[in-house]
């Protein structure tokens, strides 16, 4: 073989694939197979470079869907070679693919592949190397038979092959207890309310089990700031380092418990199967909305942080139903707010911590919702609703290494925004409470509250003073700088700083509302363009400036029929 080969790996499962193509590669090069695998994401992706052979990696558990973006793939490259990954995994179910006749009736060569029982790989790569010796074109007869503005009828052809390849297990007999689990899991009746009450199991313990060592680690930074205090006299330099970074940067990182156990559930539904459940009892309602299931996919991910949840909307192929998902993702509560969320719930509502909680997810998705329904009735997003149905993957128990490796992740992301912009926040706050009377107690003076005041006139009406409009301007670039300003404005104790649970509820709900970060903005920028990000600015903020006056306007005229 004269020169290096490049083999495009594409598929559904990103875990999988690249499990795939690393295996394949380190195989590859052990026998000195000239062959280098890259990912792609996106069929369109293909336009980019000049690659040899496609690689489709094809779910067992999800065939229907895999093969659907078989012509896709073919629209961009002839020579493709099909892997049907994970087939250990369709065999357990008593079912079995008739490969031969696969092969026959898609034009396409095939192959089965194991990565974890490290099955059919020299297959695969001499496969490949046939693929890539082949000279002349190939006919592939599931692509002539797709109709580009019919997908409802190259649908019908995909079930038509498959009817004809896959035998089904004989009757329910046959089925796996996690089958019959999972058949409650998505039952149309049980499967939301399962899903509410696995939520808020989630949430109460984030809350119950983090408190204790979230107490740990304030009382350890209490202890070292009075330690520190002790053993030098008072001056600018002391006042920044206790009043400044360490009461910024601690009451930040006394949340980073609650991190941890929130993402150890949400790796479990992740690993487990559980998130692509979610999705699917979703899916009536995204179709209302004229969306597709998938697009909760990167809804889900929001939760966690929207910068790759924007760009996981990238596998939706409707460039308007892509670009809707994207403008969607901001509502979703991500992990930069849930410090703020818990400073407030664990202060003002203590004996409904959960139940507020899910009420702020549960107003980011209704208003997300909302928010496609209106935006589909305009000229941009107007069309029919796609009535692909998503096939499930395999419900498996998680792997600790692969939870280990996602919390690592989040955590490892929440320390270096601690380190990096958290620390410059705190900084900043604690320079502009300083000077330019040098005197903390002086606060009215500062530059800070010239700040403050000059913002202060547009938030009045949402219950909001001058000190908590700064504390929303630092949360621009990351929202848990929101919790340093509070801990530096208000030493740390917000419950006799003029909240009331009204202005707490008020104040949470503007952080939910209001774009996430500066980082979200520039993703939405790259993916969907520079007048959707500002768009998403403006809409974000004036949003979150109305539901916070309704809110606060409508609780203080109750309070004042009740009082």
């Amino acid at each position: 073989m004269e020169g290096m080969k490049k083999i495009a790996v594409i598929g559904l499962a990103q875990s999988g694939k690249s499990a795939l193509t690393q295996a394949l590669q380190s195989l590859a090069d052990k026998g000195d197979e000239r062959l280098k695998f890259v990912e792609v994401h996106h069929p369109d992706e293909l336009h980019d470079h000049q690659y040899d052979v496609v690689l489709q990696v094809v779910d067992s558990t999800r065939l229907e869907e895999s093969l659907m973006l078989t012509p896709h793939i073919i629209d961009e490259q002839e020579k493709i070679v099909l892997a049907i990954a994970r087939y250990d995994l369709l065999l357990q179910t008593n079912h079995s693919l008739d490969i031969p006749k696969l092969e026959q009736l898609i034009g396409v060569p095939t192959c089965r592949v194991s990565v974890s029982k490290s099955y059919g790989l020299e297959n695969c790569i001499a496969i490949l190397l046939e693929a890539v010796a082949r000279t002349g074109s190939q006919a592939h007869p599931i692509y002539h038979l797709r109709d580009q503005e019919d997908e409802d009828t190259y649908r019908a052809y995909v079930h038509g092959i498959l009817t004809e390849t896959l035998t089904h297990a004989k009757n329910d007999a046959h089925q796996t207890r996690l089958e019959r689990i999972d058949k409650v899991l998505t039952n149309p009746w049980l499967g939301f309310p399962i899903m509410m009450a696995i939520l808020y199991f989630v949430f109460w313990c984030t809350f119950t089990l983090g408190a204790y060592p979230q107490d740990w680690i304030e009382r350890g930074v209490g202890l070292l700031g009075e330690w520190f205090s002790g053993l030098v006299a008072p001056s600018w330099w002391s006042s920044l380092l206790i009043d400044g970074v360490l009461a910024g940067v601690g009451a930040v990182l006394a949340f980073l418990p609650n991190i941890i156990i929130l993402f150890f559930f949400i790796s479990l539904m992740e690993d487990s199967g559980y998130m692509a459940r979610e999705a699917f009892i979703m899916d009536t309602i995204m179709h209302r909305v004229g969306l597709h299931g998938r697009s909760f996919i990167p809804m889900l991910m929001g939760f966690g942080c929207n910068v790759p949840a924007i760009m996981a909307a990238r596998e939706i192929q409707n460039p308007k139903d892509r670009v809707l998902t994207m403008l969607m993702v901001p509502f979703m509560s991500c992990s930069a707010r849930l410090p703020v969320y818990m400073l407030f719930v664990d202060t003002f509502f203590e004996h409904y911590k959960a139940l507020v909680m899910i009420s702020l997810y549960a107003i980011g998705i209704c208003l997300s919702v909302l928010f496609a329904v209106i935006m589909k009735r305009t000229r941009w997003f107007r069309q029919d609703a796609d009535d692909t149905v998503n096939e499930l993957p395999e419900f498996r128990l998680p792997k600790a290494r692969n939870t280990a490796a996602h919390i690592w992740e989040r955590v490892a992301d929440y320390l270096q925004k601690i380190c990096t912009v958290i620390l410059w926040a705190s900084i900043i706050i604690w320079a502009l409470e300083y000077f330019p009377s040098q005197d903390l107690s002086d606060l009215e003076h500062s530059y800070l509250a010239s700040i403050g005041q000059f913002v202060s006139p547009a938030l009045a009406p949402l219950g909001m003073d001058w000190k908590m409009s700064v504390c929303l301007l630092t949360g621009l670039p990351a929202k848990e700088a929101i919790v340093s300003t509070l801990a530096i404005l208000y030493g740390g104790d917000i419950s006799a700083a003029g909240f009331t649970p009204l202005t707490a509820f008020s104040f949470m709900l503007f952080v939910l509302l209001y774009f996430p970060c500066v980082a979200t903005i520039a993703t939405l920028r790259r993916e969907a363009g520079r007048g959707w990000a500002w768009f998403t600015v403006f809409h974000s903020l004036a949003l979150a400036w109305l539901v916070s006056f309704i809110v606060y306007q409508v609780g203080t005229f109750i309070n004042t029929i009740i009082l």
